[in-house]
């Protein structure tokens, strides 16, 4: 489902240039993300796409313009970001070890203070991940993989994003979790969540989306409809092996 043409982006971002220290990571990047829509972020690893996340978070500096909602976001701290609904599942998930699943859920809502709501979605969260529901006393750290990547991805819905970037989803999961993962970003798209998805698996991301950026060497060589991305020759030979 893509926006209308001409509508507001979401969230826009202009010239962007950003890296660590005086090593140059991103250069120029331009994008846009609409309301209710799933844009993928692809590029093999070391492109940038992280640290095009880390920008949005405001948690690393940068140059250029990004809007959220038509508010600029680069004098804000990552703390103000996140109250406005960018919220981010990082790479390698993040989790509180030592704290239970339920406990790690209850850290996504610290900003909210409707009580009755966050119970109600937290018993939304564990109809949408039955196993979070069947371990919601158990250590996070102690989950496997698959399962991690569905709490840490349960803990930032309970924070009520209105976007929702997701770091890496798929990464060293079975092929039946990452299905069931899939459904699950349609499941909050239909709910109104605008999702922008970083993966180096091509084929799962394009599968998925509605649009797509390729990123290499922290530029943007590519950008369009899904299904043009994936039959685009020089991203079928580069990233597909076809």
């Amino acid at each position: 489902m893509t926006s209308p043409e001409g509508s507001r982006p979401l969230l826009k971002v202009e010239k962007l240039c950003a890296g660590y220290g005086a090593l140059p990571v991103l250069h120029d990047v331009s994008l846009e993300v609409h309301r209710a829509e799933m844009v993928a972020l692809i590029g093999s690893n070391g492109a940038g796409k992280t640290t095009l996340l880390r920008v949005l978070s405001r948690l690393l500096p940068c140059s250029g313009a990004i809007s959220f909602d038509g508010r600029d976001l680069t004098p804000m701290t990552p703390d103000e970001v996140f109250g406005l609904g960018l919220v981010q599942v990082p790479e390698g998930r993040q989790l509180f070890d030592r704290m239970t699943v339920q406990d790690n859920l209850l850290m996504g809502s610290y900003r909210r203070t409707d009580k009755a709501a966050i119970a109600c979605d937290l018993e939304r969260m564990y109809a949408m991940f039955p196993q979070l529901a069947d371990r919601r006393r158990q250590l996070a750290g102690s989950m496997s993989g698959g399962e991690q990547q569905m709490c840490a991805m349960a803990r930032a819905l309970m924070a009520a994003p209105v976007l929702m970037m997701i770091d890496e989803m798929s990464l060293g999961l079975a092929p039946v979790i990452v299905e069931q993962l899939v459904e699950v970003l349609e499941a909050i798209r239909n709910d109104g969540v605008t999702v922008l998805l970083v993966e180096q698996d091509v084929q799962i991301a394009l599968s998925c989306v509605d649009r797509g950026y390729v990123v290499e060497t922290g530029r943007i060589v590519h950008s369009g409809a899904a299904k043009d991305l994936i039959d685009d020759p020089a991203v079928r030979q580069a990233y597909l092996g076809v």
